[in-house]
């Protein structure tokens, strides 16, 4: 059961295994009900998709929150990056997921509707792209940058390359190429 989950290798997950045998029954009653509490109380935030407890997230019901600036990104997990740099003070929208032809994905199996329902009642400036660095993440990148640019809302997205601590002479073509397509002046 374990393998199912996300990232879970057979030798993980045969820890895992062996964790909850050596449970109490006590233990092991209280991790069950802790993933059935999961399934039964959270849901997606209203407005941006995210996962909450309530019908909105705490981003989105933050009174000290920018909401005219929304962050696009693919998965609640992303939120938790960029909330964890502490200099972000919009909001989010999370799509789940990414625009993948091979794996069946079209933009309607995404939260876009959602959140172009979200630009024409919010009063939003900017949506900023935060997808990941993926072919996937681009196709989804450039796709809404097209149906969002009409709407006369800026669009901007987020910059990529190498990484700090990085070597150079490991870095792929296409890394190197945004790194220098996206320099700045110092």
């Amino acid at each position: 059961m374990f393998r199912r989950l996300d990232g879970v290798g057979k030798k993980s997950a045969m820890r895992y295994a062996f964790c909850v045998l050596n449970f109490t029954d006590s233990e092991a009653e209280e991790f069950a009900e802790a993933i059935l509490s999961v399934k039964r109380d959270l849901v997606l935030c209203e407005r941006c998709q995210n996962i909450s407890s309530d019908k909105l997230c705490p981003v989105c019901s933050g009174v000290n929150r920018n909401h005219s600036v929304i962050c696009v990104v693919e998965d609640p997990r992303a939120v938790i990056a960029v909330e964890n740099t502490g200099h972000y003070n919009g909001t989010y929208h999370v799509l789940h997921g990414a625009i993948s032809p091979m794996k069946g994905v079209s933009p309607d199996n995404l939260k876009i509707r959602e959140l172009l329902m979200r630009l024409n009642t919010e009063d939003v400036s900017e949506v900023i792209l935060a997808t990941n660095p993926t072919v996937e993440g681009e196709a989804t990148a450039m796709y809404l940058s097209k149906l969002i640019s009409p709407l006369g809302i800026k669009v901007s997205r987020i910059a990529n390359g190498v990484p700090i601590g990085g070597d150079l002479e490991y870095a792929d073509e296409v890394t190197l190429r945004r790194a220098i397509e996206g320099r700045y002046q110092l």
